[in-house]
């Protein structure tokens, strides 16, 4: 058969399955309907996919947190004042010093305490970690099924006077303490602010050692991806971090 008649068969057939489709379509638009939200559905990312599925990932928390997060200040010392500014005197000397400083206190991803020995200031690398950190905790309850919360920041830079004034009640408080150097701050593990609409209705309650274990995972993630130095603090109930 020549490449002409062969061209004009193919034409030919290509023709006719049109028409008979859209006579099928025409007197079955149930099935046409059908087989499209088959191809939309094929078509949809995996994580929708999932989402739809209904299935939240497990949550695996760590073997041991004292093991996961075994930095001291010893070695959280020498990535602060890597990374950090020159120990601040005090509150007045502070605010000479905010063009080296990211102010941290209102934050999407975060909570931070009321201060009395601290004040909500970070070096802007800091910065970042704690709201990557964040975001990552908000990423990872979603994917597991848990309702928001948002993490609590309970200290971030002190002043040698802060450090002075907290080391006559606290004892774990270090005199050359990372938290000098703006590159440092504690994530309380045993409290979290749960997200809710104003007028919307309460969210179910999660305990706190759930949200602990997607906490540890995300902290377990960041410190293996060397961006932090993590110690677990029993007495103070907080992850204490500084930034690499």
């Amino acid at each position: 058969m020549s490449k002409n008649k062969t061209e004009s068969r193919y034409i030919e057939y290509f023709g006719i399955s049109v028409i008979v489709l859209a006579l099928v379509r025409c007197a079955f638009p149930g099935i046409a309907e059908k087989e499209a939200g088959k191809v939309v559905a094929a078509k949809q990312p995996v994580a929708v996919a999932h989402t739809l599925t209904g299935k939240p990932h497990r949550i695996y928390s760590v073997g041991s947190y004292s093991n996961a997060f075994p930095d001291s200040n010893y070695v959280q010392i020498v990535s602060a004042k890597k990374w950090g500014v020159s120990p601040v005197i005090d509150r007045k000397e502070a605010e000479k010093r905010m063009r080296e400083l990211v102010y941290i206190g209102a934050s999407p991803y975060y909570h931070v305490d009321p201060l009395t020995q601290s004040i909500p200031y970070l070096v802007p690398r800091a910065a970042i970690l704690l709201d990557d950190i964040g975001k990552a905790f908000f990423d990872s309850l979603q994917i597991k099924g848990v309702p928001l919360h948002r993490l609590i920041v309970t200290s971030v830079l002190r002043t040698q006077a802060d450090v002075r004034k907290l080391r006559r009640f606290n004892g774990n408080a270090e005199e050359n303490s990372a938290h000098l150097y703006g590159t440092t701050f504690d994530v309380c593990y045993n409290r979290y602010e749960t997200i809710e609409e104003p007028d919307g209705p309460k969210r179910r309650r999660v305990p706190s050692d759930t949200l602990k274990w997607v906490l540890s995972e995300v902290l377990r993630d960041m410190r293996m991806q060397q961006r932090c130095y993590v110690k677990y603090e029993v007495k103070q109930g907080c992850f204490h971090m500084t930034v690499r």
